[in-house]
């Protein structure tokens, strides 16, 4: 994200004054440029030039010598008088008394000092203080306190405004060094999408700011002087073997010689100031150049050293096998498809020079001891370079510039512009010739544009004149032909502008999109939610009443999950949806079951200090169709038949809503009365039936083996149909212990999964309303010995069709298995409850009642009464 500094900001715009750095975020922000944050003064507090009067060296018992040193930081801030209890030798004036132990200044000195109150970058407040048996009374700063870097001068220290080392900086005691030093830059961070590269520079983030408020713009690359300088110096060949979707890898290379540069020579503080309050270090005058002009035009550049360089410099593709060492000390193994600047004809010896458009290498480095340097300029392929920089995990300034298009007419402005700053600052002289090989690109043929086409886009009438001027304005030729249509030609700095759409786009932006009326569709009058709507969130709200919570997981998991959960080879979760693209490498796959996801989730929250476990989630389920059932892609020109649409339908995979749960542990918290029972297999299936009844529906349960529950503790959750047949909706019960040990879940975990949209669809559509009982109850017991494969829900069916209208309910309550029953067997006893709705019930139908419950159940599963 680009950082803007007002005061750079306002060298291409006028003055900011009076404008804060929330003014000019909400100005950009009009126009498109979201703010990202906004930075304030790094230093705020008396900060003020002082004269050293004098400075006494004080020797400490550790080795270590002292200053304490007398300054006057001028009338409003000196002391009057000083403590008798610390007093100063030789104070004739009234100063203030400061400990400081950098030793690159004298009497007489001009020095910067933040008084107490000051805050420094880092939130490092000054106060006076007690130390080496003085008061310091503030503290003399250096350049690296400040937040400036080092010292211009190249010594260890203080910064010093008296003896020219500040570039020009005069002042005098009490002056305001916040001001003098340009610590009181307020900063911008902004958000740049994609398609407006050239708003990664100072000069399209100045052109935007005049859009947006009127504010004049010059423009920093129009004031470079190119002296007519002939072609020749630094050979250059462009030898791009495998273009990229139809582009040249690099269409134009300009290389600008200067010599004699001093190596020794400091980066000017300003230009440091204004680097690191973008957001770059600062390195040396020849980097720093560079870099400072990069962010000022958008061109990136780069420097070699010119003793290193073995002419020609080359431009090509990788070789298989070739390496490079880039300037991040980094040794990386090239692609065929990477870009390279080569060195010495590609012949034997050829050194790599550095990936095109993403970091050099270290070998031809600027190093303290350049003094003749080879500035590169040039126009490389947005697809290259980003394919590189992605390849290596190489994201650097340069490649946010390439990658999304950079001015073709710069690279000769740019190349002059640095070499101009590094003369300046450094010395040297700029050789007599340029290089400049390839050319800029032919602009493209106009865009037409149709005066009425803005209104028809946007929806809303725009004048010709704010048509032609918006498009003038962002730097486009615009040409009027006869019948009213305009042709336009956008700027080189904007390769986005291809189609007629995206200079509506700017017309609406530039105009305003506060001007677009925001007109919201009457909505027509409700229905309310839908029955599955209805029954979902009953369905959720039962299972939360029931004191579990809902948690959400995102649906992708590794293949590792079908054995950990002890799936058989032929599982039909096995065939799960494989992503082209995953989020995660180790997870590729969509999830076929909701404990796929929900078991994981599990184990985390007891990683994490949980002692037991109650979740659920509501999510959903796919399943492949099988290998080859990718679905086709119709043309975007026209709809699609109804015959492309099945075939899209076909492939798809198959998908479903689920709801699943996982208990284990304490069922609640430890009480005076003792501590609670732990969750089982029967609350799993108590719970699944919680859900059925707040969908509608009721479930009968059947004893099966299921991966991933316990062979003897888990069963089938099934649904009645309206014709009487039942179907297979879910699985519940206690988990495998192999699986619980997997999970790292509490002993006995439970667990159920059902689908829940073939439990809504089982439901009845309309529930009948019950009548409220005006009878009492009669209670009766039954335990029945039945063989050891009857189901408990045949026995309780015919119980209810023995009993008839009287039964009113019907509950299991205990199942038993012994010597007393007999091999096989086992005894099944239930709780019902008969009323009538016509009169109290007699003994006499009571006793009936008994008997033909008694006689279906016989008949239908052999069960006989348990005496």
């Amino acid at each position: 994200m680009p950082r803007i500094p007002l005061t750079w900001l306002a060298e291409h715009t006028g003055p900011l004054a009076d404008v804060s750095a929330l003014q000019v975020a909400t100005d950009l922000s009009r126009i498109g440029l979201e703010e990202e944050a906004l930075f304030g003064a790094q230093v705020t507090g008396p900060l003020v030039v002082g004269r050293v009067l004098e400075l006494v060296k004080e020797p400490q018992k550790n080795g270590k010598t002292i200053n304490w040193v007398r300054v006057d930081v001028g009338p409003e801030h000196n002391e009057e008088l000083d403590d008798p209890a610390d007093p100063q030798p030789g104070a004739e004036r009234p100063s203030r008394g400061i400990i400081c132990g950098a030793h690159n200044f004298v009497d007489g000195d001009l020095v910067v000092v933040s008084l107490p109150g000051t805050v420094l970058p880092g939130d490092f407040a000054i106060a006076a203080r007690k130390t080496y048996g003085h008061t310091s009374d503030g503290m003399i700063c250096s350049g690296q306190e400040l937040g400036l870097g080092e010292d211009p001068s190249g010594e260890d220290g203080i910064i010093v405004l008296g003896r020219g080392h500040a570039e020009g900086l005069t002042g005098e005691p009490g002056d305001d060094a916040i001001a003098l030093l340009g610590l009181a830059d307020e900063v911008v961070e902004i958000n740049v999408t994609p398609d407006r590269g050239y708003c990664f520079s100072m000069r399209g983030v100045a052109r935007e700011y005049s859009h947006a408020t009127g504010a004049s713009f010059t423009d920093p690359a129009a004031s470079v002087q190119i002296p007519q300088a002939p072609v020749g110096g630094t050979a250059v060949q462009l030898r791009d073997r495998a273009p990229l979707q139809g582009a040249e890898g690099c269409s134009r290379f300009v290389a600008l010689e200067v010599h004699g540069v001093d190596p020794a020579a400091q980066t000017p503080r300003w230009m440091a100031r204004r680097l690191t309050l973008a957001g770059m270090r600062p390195i040396s005058l020849i980097v720093d150049v560079t870099n400072y002009v990069m962010l000022d035009l958008g061109q990136p550049l780069h420097a070699y050293d010119a003793d290193e360089v073995v002419a020609p410099i080359v431009v090509r593709r990788a070789e298989p096998g070739e390496q490079l060492t880039t300037l991040d000390d980094v040794t990386r193994t090239l692609d065929p498809e990477d870009l390279l600047i080569t060195d010495s004809d590609g012949g034997e010896g050829a050194r790599l020079l550095g990936i095109a458009g993403v970091m050099g290498g270290e070998s031809t480095e600027v190093s303290p001891r350049t003094s003749n340097i080879v500035l590169e300029a040039a126009t490389f392929d947005p697809i290259s370079v980003a394919h590189s920089a992605r390849r290596h995990r190489l994201p650097s300034e340069a490649s946010k510039r390439f990658e999304r298009g950079v001015d073709p007419q710069l690279p000769q402005v740019a190349a002059h512009r640095a070499a101009q700053l590094i003369v300046e600052f450094g010395g040297g002289e700029i050789a007599s010739s340029i290089t400049d090989e390839g050319g800029a690109p032919t602009p493209a043929a106009p865009i037409a544009l149709p005066l009425g086409d803005a209104e028809r886009v946007v929806g809303i009438a725009y004048t010709p004149q704010q048509v032609r001027g918006s498009l003038e304005m962002i730097g486009c030729r615009v040409e009027e032909g006869s019948d009213g249509t305009l042709a336009v030609t956008p700027p080189s700095w904007r390769p986005d502008l291809t189609i007629r759409e995206d200079l509506i786009e700017e017309i609406a932006r530039l105009v305003g999109y506060e001007t677009i009326p925001s007109l919201l569709p009457t909505a027509p009058g409700g229905r309310g939610l839908t029955r599955a709507q209805r029954a979902r969130r009953a369905a959720n709200r039962a299972l939360a009443e029931a004191g579990l919570i809902e948690v959400t997981s995102y649906p992708f998991v590794g293949e590792g999950i079908f054995d950990a959960l002890r799936y058989e080879a032929a599982d039909a979760r096995r065939d799960a949806v494989r992503l082209l693209n995953p989020l995660a490498d180790d997870e590729p796959l969509m999830r076929s079951s909701l404990l796929q996801t929900l078991l994981p989730i599990a184990r985390r929250n007891l990683g994490r200090g949980e002692e037991s476990v109650a979740i659920f989630q509501l999510g959903t389920t796919a399943l492949s169709r099988g290998e080859g059932s990718r679905a086709p892609v119709p043309a975007a020109a026209r709809r699609p038949t109804d015959a492309e649409l099945e075939e899209v339908l076909a492939t798809l995979p198959l998908q479903t809503r689920s709801l699943a749960a996982v208990v284990g542990g304490s069922s609640g918290p430890d009480s005076w009365q003792g501590a609670v029972a732990p969750w089982g297999w029967a609350d799993a299936f108590d719970l699944a039936r919680r859900a059925a009844a707040a969908v509608g529906a009721q479930l009968e349960v059947r004893q099966c083996e299921h991966a991933p529950f316990h062979p003897g503790r888990a069963g089938e959750l099934r649904v009645l149909a309206a014709d009487g047949t039942s179907t297979v909706i879910g699985h519940a019960g206690e988990l495998h212990p192999a699986v619980v040990t997997e999970f790292s879940v509490p002993a006995r975990t439970s667990a159920l999964e059902l689908d829940l949209e073939a439990l809504i669809a089982a439901a009845p559509a309309v529930v009948a309303a019950s009548p409220v009982p005006t009878y009492p109850v009669a209670k009766e017991d039954f335990a029945f010995v039945v063989e050891q494969d009857v189901p408990a829900a045949a026995v309780e069916a015919a119980i209810v069709v023995g009993i008839g209208d009287l039964a009113e309910n019907v509950h299991l309550f205990d199942v038993f298995t012994g010597e007393q029953i007999g091999e096989g067997k086992k005894s099944l006893a239930f709780a019902v409850r008969l009323r009538s709705v016509e009169g109290t019930l007699t003994a006499e139908q009571i006793g009936a009642a008994r008997r033909r419950c008694i006689a279906a159940v016989e008949t239908a599963v052999g069960g006989v009464l348990r005496a």
